[in-house]
């Protein structure tokens, strides 16, 4: 499972459902049916399914965490540090023109510049997302608005046009 708070789950999540896998292997010995496990456990009888059969080819070991899923991320601390602060200091100031926003594309060629190591698009993404950064998508608004215009329409005109 992928979160887009921290890439997955933690090492306490990990250990908090290992112990549910080992107290449902605790329940296989004892012959409770499955049914009766999922329902103990608040879990899917599918889960229950596959926890047994892994339990019945190598005890309580095959049930045990495998740590965290996924690729490992090629970028140590101090080099994503160094891409955060590479990213704060805007696009301009590293040669993507003047209209200060990040694409995807754009930080996936500052990465291959900075660190000679090459993301997909998608894995930027990912990457971006563990970081904690989001998605943003800027207002378009023309230059010549006229923010007392607006609200004096809102006020007047929008009410009266809604009857």
């Amino acid at each position: 499972m992928g979160y887009p708070d921290g890439g997955g789950l933690s090492a306490q999540q990990r250990a908090r459902r290992e112990q549910v896998r080992l107290q449902a292997a605790g329940w296989f010995a004892e012959g409770v049916p499955v049914r009766e496990v999922a329902c103990r456990l608040r879990v899917s009888r599918t889960a229950v399914f596959g926890w047994r059969q892994r339990w019945r080819r190598g005890g309580e070991s095959a049930l045990a965490s495998k740590g965290p899923g996924g690729n490992r991320c090629r970028l140590d601390g101090s080099q994503l540090r160094r891409l955060a602060d590479a990213l704060d200091e805007g696009p301009a100031v590293h040669g993507f023109g003047a209209d200060q926003r990040w694409t995807l594309s754009r930080v996936s060629d500052l990465i291959a510049r900075m660190f000679r190591t090459r993301y997909t698009l998608r894995g930027t993404a990912y990457l971006l997302h563990r970081m904690g950064f989001s998605v943003q998508v800027p207002k378009h608004r023309p230059v010549e608005r006229d923010e007392d215009a607006v609200v004096t329409w809102r006020r007047e005109a929008w009410p009266a046009g809604k009857r």
